[in-house]
Parts: C-alpha cells; structure tokens; sequence
C-alpha cells in the first residue's frame, strides 16, 4: 500500500515557477475565491491553468468535477511556459490544473476529498512555488513540509486541513489518472 505522503523524486525549478507566478501577476488576472465557504477561513483562492471542458463561468472553470475526465488547458496557461511544460511532463491523463494561493492567517479547516487516492484511481500532486516555515499542512493529525520546487502525492481521502501564520502560501494543484506512470513515480520516493 502506497502511504498517505510521498515526496516524489521530480523537482522543478523555482525561479521559473514563481517567473510565471509574477507574469500572471503583472498582467493582471483574478484570483477567484474558493467557492465551499464552509471548508475555510480567511482567503483561499485559485487560478485555474485546466479547466472543465466548456466551463466559462470563474466558478465552473475552479472546480474539480470527480466526474468529468474532460478537460482542457484554459487561457491562464498560455501566459505561463514554464508550468505548461511543467504539466506536459506529467506522463498521464490530466485533469484539474490551478494554482491555489492561501492567505496569511487562512485556514483550511479538516476535510476530506473522497475521491483523491491512488486507489480511487485518481491523484492529486502538490508543488509549492511559494510557502514559508509557518505553512501547517496536516494529514492524518501529522505536519507535512513541502518545500518549493517539490513534488507531494498525498492521500487526500485522509482528513487534511492547512493553516498558514505567514506570508501567502501558492501551490500548483495537479488532478490526474492514477495510471502506472504516476504509481511507479510513487515507488520512485525521496528519502
């Protein structure tokens, strides 16, 4: 059985994931807020880079639909050449591709997200382009640091929350099919 976190052995660059982070800044695009209200404080928010084929809407285009394995890179993405090589790099069906900002003093209270295992048959990858030492992510009631550049499967199912005492924290948040690429970059881990 694969464990509830594993640090995979890609790394990506830092300086061009934050260069793309500050193109997107500089031209101007909005961050649209976490629609489940319910499930934080403070500010969450998202930037879609795969979206839901046909979604227009902000709302429709954030959203991880467990049910559709119909999506396609949206507009964001072509202002973004490093993190679109980066997804190409992933030799699998993707999914949902955002960026995911949290705030100073926001908190992901405890959830779980059902349908993200190995098992399940779909994954969720994490790469921190932006965190700090004050980023509390939590699985499982244990800390996990992801430091930037990384590469983090984790078991999402599993009860997870986040709370962030320090600057804005920014990921890369990748939905993909758990095929036999991502289960053997799962067994390839990082001590």
């Amino acid at each position: 059985m694969i464990p509830d976190r594993v640090k995979l052995s890609l790394f990506f660059d830092t300086a061009l994931l934050q260069a793309d982070l500050l193109h997107l800044e500089r031209l101007g695009i909005g961050w649209t807020d976490h629609f489940v209200t319910r499930n934080y404080a403070g500010s969450w928010s998202i930037l879609p880079l795969r979206a839901n084929r046909g979604a227009v809407h902000p709302i429709q285009q954030i959203y991880s639909d467990p049910a559709s394995k119909d999506y396609v890179d949206t507009p964001i993405l072509e202002h973004s050449p490093y993190l679109k090589e980066v997804l190409a790099g992933f030799h699998s069906t993707l999914y949902a591709a955002r960026l995911m900002r949290l705030g100073t003093g926001a908190l992901i209270k405890e959830h779980r997200d059902h349908d993200l295992d190995v098992e399940g048959g779909c994954v969720r990858l994490h790469i921190p382009i932006l965190t700090n030492p004050k980023v509390h992510f939590m699985l499982n009631g244990q800390r996990v640091v992801m430091e930037a550049g990384e590469c983090w499967y984790l078991r999402l199912s599993d009860p997870h929350s986040v709370w962030n005492d320090g600057p804005d924290r920014i990921h890369l948040v990748v939905d993909m099919l758990a095929n036999d690429w991502v289960k053997e970059q799962l067994l390839i881990k990082v001590a």
